[in-house]
């Protein structure tokens, strides 16, 4: 168990889905005049936090579940590579949260009881993903999960805890956000939907199949790059955001013409593209 092992385990490629929302919840605060740089870094530093720690819980709740078998085709995963046991995997996800609940109590300070609302329902969501008696991932809640957690809840939360006030506009563009992360998920699920189905784990696209959720992406996509031009009348600079239109065309081709281990690649990109869509939105939001 080195220490190499436990920053695998991280997931650093899903990384940015909690580092970015912030970023673009900064941005809102800023262009507003409510930027407070300390709360940022804490909200930064709690999102990893809390994300690293539902990274560690699925690694543990799919390997005692048996969804993590030697068929997985995705990136190792290493409680079911015996890399960790899974009593230290356990704890590891355990000091995790409670760290993310220590950074917590220097926002719950700043921003009162909603904080306190939002990191509870973050930790217990983190948790509840792939463990307890209904898990969310398990029971096709899963891309729900992570547009309200990674979407609204994230920017909104954000940009509320600097500011300490919260608009329309923080909601619609979280939601677009959250859209983006969502597509990360979906596809990990559509690489996975051979291997979810025979354990129980009953994910959109085994629910729904693989044309819904090849849809889906395309969807998420298209409407994340379009939904923050609704404010370009105010902020003509938001019209960058038609620059990442060939970019989600180009990934959406992909996703519909892959499957299985060749869409492993395609978490990385999508990922990408999640960091692009923060970096055009924080220029065009305060250019």
């Amino acid at each position: 168990m080195t220490l190499a092992v436990w920053l695998e385990a991280t997931r650093p490629r899903t990384l940015p889905a909690a580092a970015a929302p912030v970023a673009v919840g900064t941005a809102l605060a800023f262009g507003r005049g409510g930027e407070h740089w300390p709360a940022a870094a804490a909200a930064l530093l709690g999102a990893l936090l809390i994300q690293i720690g539902t990274n560690y819980a699925n690694d543990y709740f799919d390997f005692v579940k048996g969804a993590d078998t030697d068929q997985r085709v995705g990136p190792r995963r290493a409680t079911q590579a015996g890399l960790v046991t899974p009593r230290a995997m356990k704890a590891a996800f355990i000091v995790a949260f409670i760290a993310a609940a220590a950074v917590g109590v220097y926002l719950m300070m700043r921003g009162g009881w909603p904080i306190v609302a939002i990191g509870a329902a973050s930790v217990a969501s983190g948790v509840l993903y792939t463990g307890g008696p209904y898990p969310l991932g398990y029971n096709g809640l899963g891309d729900l999960f992570v547009w309200i957690f990674f979407g609204p809840v994230a920017v909104c939360g954000t940009a509320f805890v600097q500011a300490l006030e919260w608009r329309p506009e923080d909601l619609v563009i979280g939601g677009a956000f959250g859209l983006v992360s969502t597509a990360i998920l979906v596809v990990n699920n559509l690489r996975d939907v051979a291997t979810d189905a025979p354990v129980g784990k009953r994910t959109l696209a085994v629910r729904l199949g693989v044309p819904f959720v090849r849809f889906e992406y395309a969807a998420c996509l298209a409407l994340a790059v379009l939904a923050p031009l609704l404010y370009a009348d105010e902020r003509p600079w938001l019209y960058l955001m038609l620059a990442l239109s060939p970019a989600a065309f180009a990934l959406t081709r992909q996703v519909y013409r892959r499957e299985g281990a060749e869409l492993n690649p395609m978490l990385g990109a999508t990922g990408a593209f999640l960091l692009a869509f923060a970096a055009v939105f924080c220029v065009g939001r305060l250019a």
